[in-house]
């Protein structure tokens, strides 16, 4: 019986505990002169995966979108977000761990801050916007060739990425 306990207690486990939107700003500065322009908008689209360590076996990991959208030169709107989540992560080896928190806890974050994100642009009576899927292990792995390169360790579960999407990894 007692091998069973401590196989139990060495096995390695991982939960999502909680999903939470961590922060919210939305801006429309040039409101309501801009809803008369008959051109379409520019979105660039930038993206951070933060994490940390909260206590022996509970992280929280983040990602942090800010969305600008522009006609001509004047902003049509600014939003920014950070989706957080607390995930229990126990007895995965230490080699796991910034894969872990770098792809697969954004990944199970991502449906959450998309769906917030056009939630608030919708209120601006403004059409939503539907942000594209994110490859986050893609990602990942060109943060850490990128680190390699450049003669760095990559940056550890405990760091922002500073990922910024090109044009093309949004839609309307």
């Amino acid at each position: 019986m007692s091998d069973q306990n401590n196989q139990a207690s060495t096995a390695p486990s991982f939960n999502m505990q909680r999903v939470y939107l961590k922060d919210l700003s939305l801006e429309v500065p040039h409101a309501p002169n801009i809803f008369l322009e008959q051109e379409g908008p520019k979105v660039e689209v930038a993206i951070n995966v933060g994490g940390q360590a909260l206590a022996e076996t509970v992280f929280e990991s983040t990602i942090t979108i800010t969305v600008t959208t522009k006609i001509n030169d004047k902003v049509l709107y600014l939003v920014e977000a950070t989706q957080g989540g607390i995930f229990e992560i126990a007895n995965i080896p230490a080699e796991q761990l910034d894969p872990l928190m770098g792809i697969v806890c954004p990944t199970m974050l991502y449906p959450y801050l998309r769906a917030n994100i056009a939630d608030a642009i919708t209120r601006t009576s403004l059409p939503p916007l539907h942000l594209a899927e994110v490859n986050f292990q893609a990602l990942f792995e060109q943060r850490i060739a990128e680190a390699s390169q450049q003669g760095q360790t990559p940056p550890s579960h405990n760091e922002e990425s500073g990922l910024i999407l090109p044009p093309g990894m949004t839609r309307q």
